[in-house]
């Protein structure tokens, strides 16, 4: 089953030739949730043919410009396509008063509700639930209020082994409850436990988003052990004194933190645009952990 991550910009708050502004979109089983939504994504998405009207949820980190530009003309474009599902927008407040005035000047009349939810920036805490996964806001430290976002695949069933169906002629209706637990008794009345009719289940899936924020190494206790992060490394290190004056973080420092939290791999992006060489970023942070990857637009990333 799907759970893969899509890069539709990595670029920064300057715009560059190179890159579109933040934003991604995370697929988990067929359901599409955009985090963060910055210029150019809906031209992004026809490129690498995802459809706008599958995007149930965006979580939106914060109200600047890169990471929120996008958001208007999404909302529009959904609307001409013909949606009528709602869409449920989950971001710091700011972003509730910028969906406010969308609605009041631009889209009184279009054709679907947009709902708004507001998140806590500074507490680590669920803002969403479904019966597959769910979603803890993560607190960060930029010049606005600003959250990332961890989200955990709920544990799934064990799966039946075929050739034990095969051999015991288990019907149909019978195997949702052998995974649920139940095990499987004969005609001539002996009882297959369930441990034998069943393999573990698939090791439940994690992603965290972290961008914009100033180094936390706090952090590693909340995103410990996910399987894919993802955090800005807006500067080289030889820069870390900037990056601490504007709230931003180094390839090392991203890096350090990946380390530190035991992920399995990191994917560095939110560049500087005055940064023209990217490989000297990965091989910052490659010298701290070594499973690190270069965000770029189009890059689809399998968790």
């Amino acid at each position: 089953m799907e759970f893969e991550l899509n890069i539709l910009g990595c670029g920064s708050a300057k715009p560059t030739t190179r890159h579109q502004p933040t934003s991604q979109l995370l697929n988990v089983r067929g359901k599409y949730f955009m985090i963060d939504c910055g210029e150019g994504v809906q031209t992004q998405m026809q490129k690498m043919g995802l459809s706008m009207l599958s995007i149930g949820h965006i979580f939106i980190s914060h109200n600047h410009g890169d990471h929120i530009f996008g958001l208007p003309g999404l909302i529009g474009t959904m609307d001409l396509l013909g949606r009528t599902a709602e869409l449920h927008i989950h971001g710091p407040q700011q972003v509730g008063e910028l969906l406010d005035f969308l609605q009041r000047t631009y889209y009184a009349d279009i054709g679907y509700k947009v709902l708004f939810h507001p998140v806590d920036t500074q507490q680590h805490a669920l803002v969403y639930e479904d019966r597959s996964i769910m979603v803890h806001s993560i607190p960060l430290r930029h010049r606005l209020p600003t959250a990332g976002y961890l989200f955990r695949e709920k544990p799934g069933l064990p799966h039946i082994r075929r050739d034990m169906i095969d051999a015991y002629q288990i019907p149909v209706s019978q195997i949702n409850n052998i995974k649920a637990g139940a095990s499987w008794t004969t005609e001539d009345g002996t009882l297959i436990p369930h441990e034998r009719l069943t393999t573990p289940a698939t090791p439940p899936r994690s992603f965290a988003y972290c961008s914009d924020t100033v180094y936390l190494p706090e952090l590693k206790d909340i995103i410990r052990g996910v399987n894919l992060l993802y955090h800005e490394a807006t500067y080289l290190h030889e820069r870390a004194l900037r990056a601490e004056q504007t709230l931003h973080t180094t390839a090392v420092q991203a890096a350090t933190l990946a380390k530190d939290a035991e992920v399995g791999k990191l994917c560095i992006g939110h560049f500087s645009a005055a940064i023209k060489d990217e490989d000297a970023l990965l091989r910052e942070a490659r010298s701290i952990f070594p499973r690190t990857i270069l965000a770029n637009e189009g890059l689809v990333v399998g968790i």
